[in-house]
């Protein structure tokens, strides 16, 4: 692939990571999610902490490319290598500033559904399920949602809300006793949605270069509000495409290329 094309996942990918914040306490997903981590921490978040939850905590970056986070480079050299418990607890206890989740689904109150979908043949698909997801979902300060833009994921109403965002509209996360936070914005393959805190409802903010509207509401089952002016991203810069392609060398989880 040539330097100045970037693959549709590594846009994801590269987006995701400009929402991190330099200093913040991350809890990190496992596949894209934990790429936008490690990006982010290579170019403008260096200090970033990452929380895993499998109890790891990382100040610095593995070494290698890490296809489970329980994978040795991830273990060698991390800060704590606690419990679910222990990491789990830092974030009941308010000290998480974001999560990174990916999802099957997701719909337009941010809720995501990573638990079962409809098969082609009619009948359902049991997905992994929650993992750690509901749990950051419900206590994170903010999540941001990593996300294949397709019509089958981008829905009105998620089939199985397995990770809270919204629930139904406003008011639903103080009904069901969860503390402020929430999703503030879905990343996909094609443009980033933000959220309207007082309508609780997803709204597209911006596209990427070479996208058009019409490419991302083809690609989505319910209808986003759309203000004007609408965004469009920021090119990529050859740091960032450069950090994701030495973490991801052969594009295992991108589709990119080295």
């Amino acid at each position: 692939m040539a330097k100045d094309s970037v693959a549709p996942r590594e846009r994801m990918v590269l987006r995701a990571a400009r929402e991190i914040e330099e200093g913040e306490t991350v809890f990190v997903g496992t596949r894209l999610p934990l790429l936008a981590y490690l990006v982010a921490k290579a170019t403008h978040a260096s200090h970033a902490v990452a929380l895993y939850e499998n109890g790891l905590i990382r100040e610095e970056a593995a070494r290698e490319l890490l296809f489970t986070m329980g994978d040795p480079p991830n273990i060698l050299d991390a800060t704590s290598a606690s419990t679910t418990l222990d990491v789990m607890g830092m974030m009941a206890a308010g000290r998480v500033d974001l999560g990174l989740l990916g999802g099957a689904e997701v719909d337009r109150f941010g809720n995501v559904n990573s638990t079962e979908v409809l098969n082609e043949a009619g009948g359902r698909t049991r997905l992994p399920g929650s993992g750690g997801a509901a749990d950051i979902a419900s206590l994170a300060r903010r999540t941001v949602i990593l996300l294949t833009h397709e019509k089958r994921r981008l829905v009105e109403r998620v089939r199985f809300r397995t990770s809270p965002g919204y629930g139904d509209g406003p008011g639903f996360r103080e009904r069901a006793g969860l503390p402020p936070g929430g999703p503030t914005a879905i990343v996909t393959t094609h443009a980033v949605f933000k959220f309207d805190r007082a309508l609780a409802e997803a709204y597209l903010y911006e596209v990427y270069p070479g996208v058009t509207v019409d490419h991302v509401l083809v690609g989505m089952s319910f209808t986003p509000r759309i203000p004007q002016p609408l965004g469009m991203t920021r090119p990529f810069t050859a740091e960032e495409i450069d950090a994701l392609r030495r973490i991801d060398p052969d594009g295992f989880w991108t589709g990119g290329a080295g």
